[in-house]
């Protein structure tokens, strides 16, 4: 079967007798899904519906759609009528929830997503008009939460492969890469350059190997780099859990306009389940003719391999990615040659990440000028986030570029909890920068991003409140970017360091006012220096924080106390003698008995014993326990 049309044909005739007006009770099992308890939700659904025959719907599982702080989710889709959401919900729930909707026509819960004011259908919103969802918009994540990732007949009846199809069967190779450049797509894993550009150069030179050289075995390649080791970011992984067809048609669409015949996915061994669904989708790929020889019965063949990678940060940069792939040590390579001249064994190579492929298909089938319609003049189309930290609504998000930072916290975050203050962003992972309140109406865009200090990088996206002590903040990103240094370079593997020693001692109470000046010499030094991205930005935390927030850093030096209360040697616990009642529960729950104090009296901290690891406070129900920030 190589013909795209009959390919859909087969897809739609099977998810139409699947479903065949019966209702779909779908459970998110990516892995957010599975740690919450989603299989514990599948088995309860599935032991319903067994215990109740005149419920008739199946039970499948899908991939994240991204609100994980509700996890698990329970959806119910019934033919005709809007999706309706639940979650968090118990095994318990399930079955109630199930047998309310299918037996009693009863929609409420308290754990519906959207408020239903009454059972009838007509009342309930669309999944889509809840307000984690409503500022949103889906590309990226299209299928994600919505189509069986299991199933190649799911992604193939929701277009999947249409962009292929077109590309093969109705353009050239030169004609998909202008239709790229014409979308104005950006990598969307580091700096954002174009990837229409990057494909013009590598397909240049695949061009002129093949004229030079005609009897190589292999020509160029696509390689698809899902590392992902930012800590903190999930976007790859959720993607490849939960629509893994869409970067392989990407992938294959990429082959096809550079010449290339291998592609490889260099995933990381810590994204189990995405591996084992990239492996099943290459698998069904290959069973339709999607994937190897002589595709949709054209001329043209490509394969894939996958690739487990070991975890080590820096094989996210490209250079060390192909290293790990040659099998060596994944350190990096002087650039020029760039792996689009020179990349795979010599061989010309495209490096894209899984959000910038995954755009691909969408780009081809709906063409480059509707793609383009979203986002802003120099950053088109939509990004996907890993919105997390101190935030109310946490979970995978994707809005279009230009939409501001206060819009992605307040109206799809929810705010801060607790009724704190918002106090920073980070965007772009351990090598971007911290941006304050002062910025919350900057627009999310690379130029802006750029300007401020911090980059879009893959889409890490961490909110700090009033509690965060950004001296801190710095010291825990750089000593991740220090660790994971390979140490080829002396900028980044003793600069770091170095760094790395001043920031620490600051948040110890020892560091001196010129330590300020030295960390703003190191700074441009190792990221002017440095060999590769990830030493050339590991200063960004250290000056975003240095900019917006150096009193922090003044108080720490000059003052001898940390005004969020969090660096340990700045601090001391006591207790108010007003407030506390003599319960002795500080008292049995301190690890180190540094409280003394009979029942009924005022309690003691002993500071030369306390090692300020915050159990008093928490446990005490009168707010009795006080930090200190002034020790000296």
């Amino acid at each position: 079967m190589s013909n795209y049309v009959a390919i859909r044909k087969w897809a739609d005739e099977e998810v139409s007798s699947q479903r065949a007006d019966k209702a779909r009770i779908a459970i998110g099992l990516g892995t957010c899904g599975i740690a919450a308890g989603g299989n514990a939700i599948l088995e309860a659904a599935e032991r319903t519906l067994a215990n109740n025959e005149e419920i008739k719907a199946d039970v499948v599982s899908v991939g994240c759609i991204g609100i994980c702080y509700k996890e698990p989710l329970l959806d119910i889709e019934i033919p005709g009528q809007p999706r309706l959401s639940y979650g968090p919900v118990t095994p318990g729930e399930t079955k109630k929830i199930l047998e309310n909707v299918f037996i009693h026509n009863i929609y409420e819960h308290k754990k519906a997503l959207a408020v239903i004011d009454d059972d009838a259908f007509s009342e309930i919103p669309s999944w889509n008009e809840i307000p984690f969802f409503a500022p949103q918009e889906r590309t990226v994540l299209r299928n994600c939460g919505f189509i069986d990732p299991e199933k190649i007949e799911d992604y193939i009846a929701n277009d999947g492969y249409a962009g292929l199809s077109r590309a093969l069967l109705d353009m050239t190779p030169e004609a998909v890469v202008k239709e790229t450049l014409d979308a104005g797509l950006r990598g969307r894993g580091g700096a954002g350059f174009p990837a229409g550009r990057k494909w013009t150069i590598a397909a240049d030179n695949i061009h002129t190997l093949r004229e030079s050289q005609p009897d190589l075995p292999s020509y160029g390649y696509v390689i698809c780099n899902a590392d992902e080791g930012d800590p903190g970011a999930f976007m790859n992984r959720s993607v490849l859990e939960g629509d893994p067809h869409s970067v392989i048609e990407g992938m294959i669409i990429a082959g096809y306009a550079i010449g290339a015949d291998y592609g490889y996915i260099y995933c990381r061994a810590e994204y189990p389940l995405a591996i084992d669904r990239l492996k099943l989708a290459l698998e069904q790929a290959r069973e339709k003719n999607l994937l190897g020889e002589n595709i949709l019965g054209t001329d043209f063949s490509f394969d894939i391999k996958l690739k487990e990678g070991a975890g080590a940060f820096v094989c996210g940069e490209e250079t060390s990615l192909i290293a790990s792939i040659e099998g060596d040590r994944g350190m990096p390579m002087p650039r020029p040659p760039y792996p689009a001249q020179s990349g795979l064994w010599g061989i010309p190579t495209i490096i894209n990440n899984v959000e910038t492929l995954n755009n691909i298909p969408v780009i081809l089938s709906k063409g480059a000028a509707i793609w383009a319609e979203k986002g802003t003049e120099k950053s088109k189309g939509t990004k996907t986030f890993a919105l997390t930290g101190k935030v109310e609504n946490t979970g995978l998000i994707e809005v279009e570029l230009g939409m501001s930072l206060r819009q992605v916290i307040y109206d799809i975050g929810g705010g801060i909890p607790d009724g704190k203050e918002f106090k920073a962003a980070q965007t772009g992972g351990p090598s971007g920068g911290c941006l304050p309140k002062e910025q919350l109406d900057l627009t999310i865009d690379y130029e802006a991003l750029a300007e401020a200090g911090s980059i879009m990088g893959s889409g890490g996206l961490v909110i700090m409140d009033e509690s965060t002590c950004m001296v801190d903040v710095a010291r825990y990103f750089l000593t991740f970017t220090q660790f994971e240094s390979c140490g080829k370079c002396v900028p980044c593997r003793l600069g770091t360091k170095r760094m790395l020693e001043i920031l620490t001692r600051i948040t110890e109470g020892k560091g001196k006012i010129e330590d300020l000046d030295a960390l703003e010499e190191l700074a441009p030094s190792i990221r002017d220096s440095s060999l590769c991205g990830l030493g050339q930005s590991a200063p960004n935390p250290v000056l975003t924080t240095l900019k917006y927030f150096r009193s922090e850093y003044e108080a720490h030096i000059l003052d001898g106390r940390c005004p969020a209360g969090q660096c340990k040697a700045l601090i001391t616990y006591t207790i108010d003698k007003v407030d506390c009642v003599g319960c002795v529960v500080c008292l049995r729950a301190c690890p180190v008995d540094a409280i003394t104090g009979a029942k009924k009296e005022i309690h003691i901290i002993d500071t030369d014993i306390c090692t300020r690891c915050d159990t008093c406070r928490q446990v005490c129900k009168f707010d009795a326990v006080l930090i200190d920030g002034n020790l000296l």
